[in-house]
């Protein structure tokens, strides 16, 4: 599986962007997915999950964002959405998507297989 993030970019605070992550390889309905992100000097911190199921999924937010950025998933084209609202220079990092999730904690990295080569984010004025 190969994923491919793009979306990031220069935005000023309170502002909004998409960030999506395409798949390819195997069976993308199949996999839970995940939205992780690094600030620089800081370890990568979880800040999102989306379950698979044919009906939807189940997601879990880090409570930073969580009122504020929305995970969504197409399965029809092998992509996965992050819609961030109300951004903070804190949001501030490189946004990592992962894939091949392999149970246990969601919010734990070394769950993931899977690895995008992230997209740097910027909430400055």
């Amino acid at each position: 599986v190969q994923l491919q993030a793009s979306g990031g970019g220069l935005v000023q605070p309170g502002g909004s962007l998409r960030l999506s992550c395409a798949a390819s390889g195997r069976t993308f309905s199949s996999y839970s997915m995940g939205w992780f992100r690094q600030a620089p000097g800081k370890e990568r911190e979880f800040v999102v999950h989306i379950t698979f199921t044919w009906n939807g999924g189940s997601t879990y937010y880090a409570d930073s964002v969580k009122g504020r950025f929305t995970i969504s998933r197409d399965n029809a084209k092998n992509t996965v959405y992050l819609q961030m609202n109300s951004l903070k220079p804190e949001d501030t990092a490189v946004y990592y998507c992962a894939g091949g999730y392999s149970g246990g904690g969601y919010y734990d990295p070394r769950m993931y297989k899977y690895w995008g080569q992230g997209t740097l984010v910027t909430v400055s004025s």
